[in-house]
């Protein structure tokens, strides 16, 4: 839990042997299943996955969630972690972090932490959520 997350980090929850095998994409571990991926922007990544003939969605729904007080490592995990919860039950295996504001109310300190999910698959048609849950139930099945 040492990544240090800002506006352009990729979260990429634990990849599936056959997508980890192709990809290689170099990451380290961040919050329960999700990793952040090193060295790479979403638009890195999208080229990389793009050259390896997969294909990497975006979704156009933002999240958001606010904390009170200053901008801190551990606050960010704490809303990452709040936003995850919030898109679980879509089965996307990608968030992208898009927004980290801190902001005054009142001389109050509070920030804003927007993201949106983001899907890598093999195919060019987005998968739907049956399809999304049973990929990522097999991926959790064959990594133990």
């Amino acid at each position: 839990m040492t990544s240090t997350v800002q506006v352009g980090t990729i979260l990429i929850e634990k990849e599936s042997p056959r997508m980890a095998g192709v990809l290689a994409l170099e990451s380290e571990p961040y919050l329960g299943n999700w990793s952040v991926v090193k060295a790479l922007d979403g638009f890195a990544l999208d080229d990389k996955i793009h050259a390896a003939g997969w294909n990497f969605f975006f979704m156009a729904a933002e999240v958001k969630v606010m904390f009170f007080g200053a901008i801190g490592a551990t606050k960010i995990q704490g809303a990452l972690k709040r936003i995850l919860e919030k898109v679980s039950g879509q089965n996307f295996n990608c968030l992208e972090v898009t927004s980290i504001v801190a902001k005054r109310f009142w001389g109050m300190p509070y920030a804003t932490v927007s993201a949106h999910s983001r899907h890598i698959q093999q195919s060019c048609q987005l998968d739907d959520i049956e399809q999304r849950r049973t990929g990522r139930r097999d991926a959790q099945w064959a990594t133990g």
